[in-house]
């Protein structure tokens, strides 16, 4: 900062307002930083707390004290020590007593301190605290200017500790969270039993390996107990400092009563929720979500939590399948969640992100150095006590002559002399024998002065051995370590259930393992998982955004139907994808983005059951635009990366006819609702991750309509609401392949109340001019047509008009691509599906109507086409 003025003077010295802005706003950054936000490695505290625990030692609030008012506690803070607000010491006051906030609670509180539900606490005029116990031995037994630094507080009126001599890691044990300037740091909780064993064997062996700390420390341990899920994330947090642990609440399916108590139905039961998460605010959301029509199969849910502990029980409807609808709870609410750790602390005031084991070498160094400034003050104090002692043992044997000197003295200078000078008693010495009382002559006295002789004797040579060997010294460590362990060790709250493959690929039976509280944790083993079973499964998806996965040989092979029938519908499979549990789906929504599915993460149902909503299976970016109906959202999915199996097409006579499934050979060709068309190159999808990727950058006014996979070679067919048809030919000219920002170019120019209702894609396998083509109008006229009738177009052109109409309100409402035996359903405005077999549907040429082959109802009208996928075998 610039040189302070002198204003009495008038001196004005000239600064650069950008060096001083910059300056001072360091200067400011660094003060935040190391005041207030982030915690020392040393002790794990942050100022507020450090000085709140100092404070209430001053004031001899230990353990077997009675309870003190907050208010005095929070008082005493202020005005010593912490020169800032009073409900802020209070909050961190509160949080140092809260159970379900520290895994070790630092402070031991009565009356009410809040809960789990984000219940605010009492006011500090009525709650009372005092040490607990942990707290008390861990961190202040031992305080004092011998083991630890001392400054000035805000005013120069008191002393304070600069930090706290620690005996345990509890940056480690209770976590920290805190938001500075530029950084954050956010620490979980862990095992006091687990932490005390990674420090043993990091004494005993300093260049222990982080895979072999983690047998021992296998990850945090929430105070609010819960599940983390797999073990990646915390292997990277312990490596490098940084990583993202889902952590999962404890949920298991019970019967529970009626109403009437006559009979039972199945119910959710929630006994433990992810560290921070709100109980009260997680029940309202998961009751938004059901009002909302996002989460199914739910009909009740009530808290019936106590001091007992949480159960929140979710009661479902008769049809719900129960582990469909946890799924469903895991994937949309916060009863799975992620912890993002950040091992970010001081180190010599100076931020540092670490990694588990430097953050306990770094307390080891502090706890090394505190033990040894504690040993040398023991020494100094010992030594300067058995030289006393050793005076007074002095004059004991030579009493005579010291009751002699004292006679003949005339004063207490020259009794001290004489001391010194006959006995050969230092100055201190000769002072401690002319203040010695009468009754230290009694031979008792001598007994017990010989006896502390003895004792200062042993306790001078233990301690000069402690500062002159490091191995007796880590040794006491170690036995201080284990004395705390015992005392204040409990079992492990958190459960580690994980799903990752283990090293050996060749184990294929599912498995999960999980990690239980342990008498022996030093004999734990690194989690080693099995890898999961590749399941055939079958995976369905219904006209109304529903996916499910059944077990193939659940599904009965398709009859053959009549050539024409129309009923009532309420929804139906429209693809099915026949594929492995290790295998993976790609969704494409309507604003031009595209997210992975893992197949495993679709539920797998019985055939009765529709299965869950597909937008709820994808991460929450993909549902952010969603529309009031979320099912008109997915455009299309199509069999991701990786994945070996191909949809196939389902045909009256059961059989089933290939088409091609996707690759990094296949591009994705994509139609907007303005006519834009895009290829995109297949090879976009290799590394695509659950934030998705864009695959065509739409204006605001416009989204997605089609998306279909296709080759070079292969064609493309878009048909309009007015009848036009255009046929075009992938290629680098007439469609080239583009990146994930562009917006396409134009296909068509849409008339004025012009839509496009159609965009199929034509392998170049087979004969295309051998190829037909299914046209349907708005009022039920169908029209069978060659693809050798219909010209091929330039992008950009008009098209040809294919289909002419009977009145001047009718309109194409869809084309579908056909081979002989094919299904092609139609959807009405009434909710009905006419159900067609093009085959019969006679061939025209470019002109005419077609014919009427179904009798709609008055006003009804057809509003789409759909051509179902199905497969009902594994081919090979």
């Amino acid at each position: 900062m610039a040189k302070q003025l002198n204003f009495l003077s008038g001196e004005v010295i000239p600064t650069s307002l950008t060096n001083e802005m910059q300056q001072s706003y360091l200067e400011y950054a660094m003060s935040v930083i190391v005041g207030r936000a982030l915690p020392d490695v040393r002790d794990g505290l942050k100022p507020v707390h450090r000085r709140i625990l100092y404070a209430m030692h001053e004031l001899g609030l230990t353990p077997d004290r009675p309870y003190r008012k907050c208010a005095r506690v929070v008082g005493d803070v202020l005005g010593k020590y912490h020169p800032h607000g009073d409900q802020s010491v209070y909050d961190a006051l509160v949080r140092l007593v809260q159970e379900f906030s520290s895994r070790y609670p630092l402070l031991a509180g009565h009356g009410n301190f809040g809960s789990v539900d984000n219940d605010p606490p009492a006011a500090m005029r009525y709650t009372e605290t005092r040490l607990a116990a942990i707290g008390n031995e861990g961190l202040l037994t031992q305080v004092g200017e011998a083991t630890v630094d001392f400054t000035s507080n805000f005013d120069n009126s008191q002393q304070e500790p600069t930090v706290l001599p620690a005996q345990l890691p509890f940056l480690i044990l209770n976590g920290s969270s805190g938001i500075a300037v530029g950084m954050a740091t956010n620490i979980p909780p862990h095992n006091l039993g687990e932490v005390v064993d990674g420090l043993i064997a990091l004494i005993d062996h300093p260049d222990l390996s982080d895979q072999k700390l983690m047998q021992l420390i296998p990850g945090p341990d929430f105070p609010t107990g819960g599940e983390i899920v797999a073990t990646a994330g915390i292997t990277e947090a312990y490596t490098s400092g940084r990583g993202s642990i889902v952590m999962r609440g404890v949920a298991k399916i019970e019967q529970v009563p009626t109403a009437g108590r006559k009979r039972t139905k199945n119910a959710i039961v929630v006994t433990e929720l992810p560290f921070q998460v709100n109980k009260a605010g997680w029940i309202e959301k998961v009751a938004v979500l059901v009002n909302a029509g996002k989460l199914e199969g739910i009909s009740d849910i009530r808290d019936e939590s106590d001091r007992e502990g949480i159960r929140v029980v979710i009661e479902l409807k008769r049809e719900a399948t129960p582990e469909v609808v946890l799924h469903n709870l895991y994937q949309h609410t916060d009863l799975m969640s992620k912890f993002g750790a950040i091992f970010l602390a001081l180190v010599n005031s100076q931020p540092r992100q670490l990694s588990l084991k430097q953050i306990l070498q770094e307390f080891l160094g502090f706890r090394e150095q505190t033990l040894l400034r504690r040993y040398r003050s023991e020494l100094q104090i010992a030594e300067r006590r058995a030289l006393m002692v050793g005076g007074l043992l002095k004059a004991l044997a030579a009493l005579d002559e010291v009751i002699e000197i004292l006679r003949n003295a005339p004063d207490g200078t020259s009794a001290k002399i004489s001391l010194e000078t006959r006995l050969d008693l230092t100055g201190e010495q000769a002072d401690t024998i002319l203040a010695m009382p009468l009754r230290r002559l009694t031979q008792l006295e001598g007994q017990k002065l010989q006896q502390e002789a003895a004792e200062l004797a042993a306790q001078i040579d233990r301690l000069r051995l402690l500062l002159s060997e490091r191995a007796e010294l880590l040794k006491s460590l170690k036995k201080e370590l284990r004395s705390l362990k015992r005392r204040y060790s409990d079992p492990r709250r958190t459960r580690i259930v994980s799903s990752e493959p283990q090293e050996s690929p060749s184990v294929s039976v599912p498995s999960s393992k999980e990690v239980h509280p342990s008498s022996k944790p030093t004999k734990s083993k690194i989690l080693r998982p099995q890898l999961p079973a590749v399941e055939e499964t079958l995976v369905e998806m219904t006209l109304k955004g529903y996916v499910r996965r059944v077990t193939p040989s659940a599904l009965s092979r398709p009859q053959s139907r009549e050539d024409i029938t129309i009923e009532a519908i309420d929804d139906f499979p429209v693809a099915s994808y026949l594929t492995t549990t290790a295998e993976t789906l790609v969704i494409i929504n309507r604003m031009g983005k595209a997210y992975p599915l893992s197949v495993a993460d679709i539920p797998s149902v019985s055939q009765k059951s529709r299965g869950v909503p597909l937008i709820t299976l994808l991460s929450p970016s993909a549902t952010k635009d969603a529309s009031s109906r979320p099912q008109d959202l997915i455009v299309a999915a199509f069999a991701g990366a990786g994945l070996q199996s191909s949809p196939l097409r389902r045909t009256t006579d059961g059989g089933t006819s290939p088409k091609s499934a996707f690759s990094p050979e296949t591009d994705l060709i994509m139609l907007s609702a303005e006519g834009k068309i895009k290829r995109f190159s297949g090879t976009d999808f290799m590394d695509l991750s659950a934030r998705g990727i864009t695959v065509m950058k739409l204006k605001d006014n416009d989204e997605l309509s089609y998306a279909n996979l296709a080759a070079t070679g292969d064609q493309v067919v878009l048909a309009t609401s007015g009848g036009r048809l255009l046929r075009l030919d992938i290629n680098s000219e007439q469609i080239p392949v583009m990146g994930r920002t562009a917006q396409g170019s134009v296909a068509t120019r849409l008339r004025k109340n012009e839509q496009l209702v159609g965009c199929i894609t034509l392998s170049s396998t087979g004969e295309l001019n051998n190829q037909f083509i299914l046209l349907v109008s708005e009022q039920g006229y169908f029209k069978r047509i060659s693809l050798q009738s219909l010209q091929r177009s330039r992008r950009g052109g008009i098209g040809t008009q294919m289909l002419q109409f009977h009145t001047r309100d009718d309109a194409c409402r869809g084309l579908a691509a056909i081979s002989p035996g094919e299904v092609v359903y139609c959807l009405t405005s009434e909710n009905r599906m006419v159900t067609l077999v093009p085959d019969v549907v006679p061939v025209w040429g470019k002109d005419g109507y077609g014919d009427r082959m179904v009798e709609l109802n008055s006003g009804e009208r057809i509003l789409s086409v759909v051509s179902p996928i199905y497969r009902t075998t594994m081919e090979g």
